[in-house]
């Protein structure tokens, strides 16, 4: 089991909002953050403690549609809430603080444990990366990634991710991530069942019986696809514990879904481009830009 990172990252951040101007703001509300949210879902499930938790308390077998629109609903908090994205944090670590529970082995496990808590935003970096890798018109050099690592270490203090959980820079947390994902990460219960979930995702509890035959027929190209790029993205070595095959074909399959996308997304209407929160976000940063413009401008 991988220990604690021994050092600690100097001068931290102190708790800040993530704002316009940044990385995250640009790119993490875009549409295509749902397809690579699934690899950095799958990885949080193979986490023994996150497993359990989650196996114990989540709805994303009964009610996947809502746990997701949730999830990203949170997530979209995080970057463009402005001040409420501390106060997002906070709900959520007192949400989570009560959110443990005891495995068949008789292990106690806590949803706030240190290492946990900050696995889950480490996949989040993860995700981000390879969401530049495949679905991006071109991957992120080093030193954006470095740059981009920057920010999500002003995320992890935001959400009160313990000091020893941070690695230093980029380049330790690519050596703390691949050393996680081979000796920490385990073939889950939890984690094959989401892989099932995404594949045929149940109807929304309030649509009509009746109309369940039509949403599956919907969604089932969307769950294929889903499935495929989580497979795709997720660290050969968890795809190994978990059993899943991916071949140079699939690889190549997926390269050019993401080379499609890439090239589409950007001709969509900003509206359509970004989720909500986003969206709205960014309009009304472009109208206190003009605002403090005109006030600027104005005569005295």
């Amino acid at each position: 089991m991988t220990a604690a990172l021994e050092s600690t990252t100097p001068d931290l951040p102190s708790r800040t909002p993530i704002g316009p101007g940044t990385r995250m703001w640009d790119e993490t509300g875009l549409v295509t953050f749902s397809l690579t949210a699934g690899s950095a879902f799958l990885l949080q499930t193979m986490e023994p403690t996150i497993s359990a938790v989650v196996d114990a308390h989540s709805t994303f077998r009964t009610d996947p549609m809502g746990r997701a629109l949730r999830s990203i609903s949170s997530v979209m908090m995080w970057v463009y809430g402005g001040e409420e994205a501390l106060a997002e944090a906070d709900r959520l670590r007192t949400m989570h603080a009560t959110l443990n529970t005891t495995d068949a082995a008789g292990v106690k496990h806590k949803a706030l444990a240190s290492g946990p808590w900050a696995w889950v935003l480490h996949t989040g970096t993860f995700a981000f990366t390879e969401n530049a890798r495949y679905f991006a018109r071109r991957p992120l050099t080093y030193a954006e990634k470095e740059e981009y690592y920057r920010e999500t270490v002003q995320l992890m203090r935001n959400f009160s991710v313990a000091p020893k959980e941070i690695p230093e820079n980029f380049a330790d947390f690519e050596k703390f991530f691949a050393d996680y994902v081979d000796n920490h990460l385990e073939a889950t219960g939890t984690a094959r069942d989401y892989l099932r979930v995404i594949q045929s995702v149940a109807p929304p509890k309030q649509l009509p019986r009746a109309l369940a035959p039509l949403w599956r027929a919907a969604v089932a190209p969307v769950g294929k696809l889903q499935y495929f790029v989580t497979v795709g993205t997720t660290p050969e070595p968890a795809r190994r514990k978990l059993g899943l095959s991916w071949s140079e074909a699939d690889e190549r399959k997926l390269q050019a879904v993401g080379w499609m996308i890439a090239r589409l997304v950007p001709l969509l209407p900003e509206r359509v481009r970004y989720f909500p929160i986003a969206y709205e976000a960014r309009r009304l940063e472009r109208d206190r830009v003009r605002l403090r413009k005109m006030i600027d401008l104005r005569p005295l």
